[in-house]
């Protein structure tokens, strides 16, 4: 399901059976794999690759602008593996000297803060 208050660049390709939560926010150079669920608020840019059946909550944001002064704007990539999970407010950065960034391995967990 994709909701109609989300807003998906049309040359984005999204794979079979995402769902795409209202506000959500996906750029045109992106990869979304089968079966991963984009939640309300989240921020997708240019440049991500998330693999099959991950889970990308609230206000994360994947493929931002990396905050390296080395970054002068080539074409990088931030790649999430297989079933992922990345939870409210994370930031994941692309790379930068056209080097890609991956999450840890497949069926992690990201999470921003935690409570003890």
């Amino acid at each position: 399901m994709i909701s109609n208050q989300a807003y998906i660049h049309p040359d984005a390709k999204l794979g079979k059976n995402v769902t795409v939560e209202p506000f959500a926010y996906i750029a045109g150079d992106v990869v979304i794999g089968d079966d991963c669920w984009i939640g309300p608020g989240a921020v997708i840019h240019d440049g991500a690759r998330i693999g099959r059946g991950c889970k990308i909550h609230t206000a994360a944001s994947i493929a931002c602008t990396p905050q390296d002064l080395k970054f002068v704007g080539e074409k990088t990539t931030a790649e999430i593996g297989d079933y992922n999970e990345i939870r409210e407010c994370v930031t994941i950065s692309r790379g930068t000297a056209s080097r890609t960034i991956r999450s840890t391995e497949p069926s992690s967990s990201l999470t921003a803060m935690r409570m003890a």
